[in-house]
């Protein structure tokens, strides 16, 4: 198997001519269709879909590899979303460019752009979370805010009133982190206690209750974590201890217990892995451990799990490849990591060349993310 995981690495390099190269990142975020990651020189790179600008390079065309950002901004943050993306630049400024119909861009007009623009508020932000039509973010002073679709009560204001501009939360609390899906949104409180709002389809808010909610209401079980994810319809935490527990939709496998069914409350990813991180993706799930591996768990019809099958798994399989990683980010139907030294890989689908190796071939182990330039 190491043999043919070195043949599909280098074969992704050398399709793509002398003018490409592997690329190194500090951090890395995948959305729907495309990724964007931090260069260690502050840049930012996107890869991936396209359609509606979302990576930022003024094009709407899709990228096979890493393709710069317009603009000469040094970010520090970065968050992928469906058609959009955001970045919070190294004065904790946010910009968000791409897919803005639903105000999801957060810069006050609903006008697709295919460049930074700098988002409303004069907000000094310290966490951003995107997902396909509406972002949230907290502030340096642990306030938080949310813009964009507000169908279900997403952005947490107590309204379903749609806006282009970013709105605070109707809690009172103090967030250090907060994350979205599609139609919800989970943040931690500065003490770890996690809160959820919006669509409680499948039990995603983890309350234990079946209501909708337009206001943050806290995840039942009164676990502390120290780390959030949210998927479209599950949601992961990781608690002091290091142990995974994940609440909302269990299809295909997602929530990591065994099982295939919802759960509306916590359950415990089993196997007895400890994570220091997780990521929540569309159906799958994966985390790396304190030794850098990383397990996936869940969907697999695309290989997103790497682990060199498309086998659905409803318990943790490890990412094949000998890889160890330091982060992990799940898309849809692909995911990607970054190792220690800030290596780029990727594995799963590929059509819109989310897997930036400078192809559309789908690849059930991680491939070497390579530079446009």
């Amino acid at each position: 198997m190491k043999s043919s995981i070195t043949a599909l690495v280098v074969l992704g390099c050398l399709s793509c001519g002398p003018h490409h190269h592997p690329i190194d990142l500090a951090a890395l975020s995948s959305g729907t269709d495309h990724s964007c990651g931090i260069t260690k020189a502050g840049g930012l790179v996107c890869w991936g879909d396209n359609e509606d600008g979302g990576l930022g390079n003024g094009s709407r065309r899709a990228s096979w590899t890493a393709s710069p950002v317009s603009g000469s901004l040094s970010f520090k943050l970065v968050a992928a979303g469906g058609g959009n993306s955001c970045g919070v630049t190294s004065d904790s400024t946010a910009y968000c460019w791409g897919e803005a119909a639903m105000g999801q861009a957060g810069y006050g007009v609903m006008a697709d752009t295919a460049t930074p623009v700098r988002v409303s508020g004069g907000l000094t932000i310290a966490a951003i979370s995107l997902s396909s039509m509406h972002g949230c973010a907290v502030t340096t002073a642990g306030v938080g805010y949310c813009w964009g679709d507000n169908t279900t009560g997403q952005l947490g204001n107590g309204t379903n009133a749609m806006t282009g501009v970013p709105v605070q939360i109707a809690s009172g609390l103090l967030f250090a982190s907060v994350r979205t899906g599609f139609g919800y949104s989970c943040a931690l409180t500065q003490q770890g206690a996690a809160y959820c709002w919006g669509s409680n389809y499948a039990g995603k808010l983890g309350t234990g209750r079946g209501a909708d909610s337009s206001v943050p209401v806290p995840v039942a079980g009164g676990l502390t974590f120290r780390a959030i994810s949210t998927g479209p319809g599950h949601a992961c935490g990781v608690t002091p201890e290091d142990l995974v527990y994940c609440w909302g939709s269990g299809a295909y496998g997602a929530l990591g217990n065994g099982a295939t069914t919802d759960s509306p409350t916590p359950a415990a990813v089993a196997g007895g892995l400890r994570f220091k991180s997780v990521s929540a993706g569309f159906g799958q799930t994966c985390g790396v451990t304190g030794g850098g591996v990383v397990y996936c768990w869940g969907k697999n019809d695309t290989g997103q799990l790497g682990d060199s099958t498309t086998t659905q798994r409803a318990l943790p399989a490890r990412v094949l490849g000998g890889l160890h990683f330091a982060s992990v980010s799940a898309g849809s139907g692909f995911t990607c990591g970054l190792t220690p030294e800030g290596a780029a890989y990727c594995w799963g689908y590929n059509l819109g060349g989310q897997l930036g190796d400078g192809t559309t071939n789908e690849r059930t182990v991680p491939v070497r993310v390579i530079s446009g330039r």
